[in-house]
């Protein structure tokens, strides 16, 4: 009898890819058993795609970023499982990158999802119970699969089904690097990025300025997240803060960055910092920025300097004396 061939489909993974040396390492692992892996990547005000995009290119990985700032933000005003040591709700943040993972799971028509998380590396979000916690909450629980790991983990749906090889799978756990560091070897990668956090809500300064913006101004738009990694930050009042640039780039960011609502000031006829007040301010807050701009400039300190100020177009000039060093320390954040 003749007709055609059954049609031969090939399984397909995506990968939670962070461009790390793990995420490396379960993209090979999971393509050695002749599977199609395609890459999904996420970004924030708090962390970005680029390491994943060079990671990627390097290894030949398709690589989709999706921005989930807004979901992102929703969520880190109160993580069901709260933070960790700082303002890092990675139980949460997991979760919810594995839900948008496995829109595009059933977008595409993939199999199953997997990342490069290793049992027991880091204590809040790897470990047994975080991970299938993470997994059931994202509503893809038994589509998750931890390649470098799993041999130590409950039996996942595509290993029950054999689409994926099990006993090709491994079964690494723990905060040590030499194994992935000879795997690394093995697959001919000398290229990769030293672990690091990338996070900037695992920063400690940055927490603390990220808590006050949710403080004082609950309706806080992602600019305002923006002009919190740059400069030095002091609380003018309840609802006003300065940012006096450290170093040339800050300058430049503040400045990009700067609206025209916004108050940016600048001494006159010394070199000397950026200082912007957001939304402007009233005639003391703009005064307190003034004092500061001076603190921080070339501009001696005892006697008035003339500091530029605009807003809204319009410049005018301020006298000012240099802020108390005593007092500055009390509105710093």
């Amino acid at each position: 009898m003749g007709g055609e061939c059954p049609k031969i489909l090939k399984v397909t993974g995506i990968a939670v890819f962070s461009g790390g040396l793990d995420s490396i390492l379960a993209v090979k692992v999971v393509g050695e058993q002749n599977i199609e892996v395609q890459g999904v990547t996420f970004e924030t005000p708090f962390f970005s795609a680029a390491r994943a995009r060079m990671a990627a290119g390097r290894i030949g990985l398709p690589l989709t970023a999706i921005d989930i700032t807004e979901e992102h933000l929703e969520m880190l005003k109160g993580p069901r499982y709260g933070y960790g040591k700082n303002m890092n709700p990675c139980i949460d943040c997991h979760t919810l990158m594995f839900k948008r993972a496995g829109l595009m799971m059933e977008e595409v028509g993939a199999d199953f999802i997997f990342t490069g998380e290793v049992l027991g590396q880091r204590p809040m979000s790897q470990g047994k119970q975080s991970l299938q916690l993470v997994a059931k909450n994202s509503g893809y629980g038994d589509l998750i699969l931890r390649p470098l790991s799993a041999r130590l983990l409950p039996e996942t749906l595509p290993e029950r089904e054999g689409k994926v090889d099990r006993e090709r799978l491994l079964a690494l756990q723990g905060r040590g690097r030499k194994a992935q560091m000879e795997l690394a070897r093995q697959y001919g990668i000398d290229d990769y990025a030293v672990p690091a956090g990338g996070c900037l809500l695992t920063d400690p300064m940055f927490s603390k300025r990220l808590k006050d913006l949710f403080v004082h101004q609950p309706g806080f738009r992602v600019r305002d997240i923006e002009l919190l990694k740059y400069g030095r930050h002091f609380r003018l009042s309840d609802t006003l803060r300065a940012i006096v640039g450290r170093k040339r780039s800050d300058n430049a960011a503040i400045r990009r960055l700067a609206e025209d609502a916004d108050s940016m000031l600048h001494v006159a006829d010394f070199p000397g910092p950026t200082v912007l007040v957001p939304y402007g301010g009233d005639e003391p807050a703009r005064r307190k920025a003034a004092s500061l701009c001076i603190l921080y400039s070339d501009a001696p300190n005892d006697r008035e300097a003339v500091v530029t100020c605009r807003q809204n177009r319009i410049e005018t000039s301020i006298k000012a004396m240099a802020a108390d060093p005593e007092e500055v320390r009390q509105w710093i954040l």
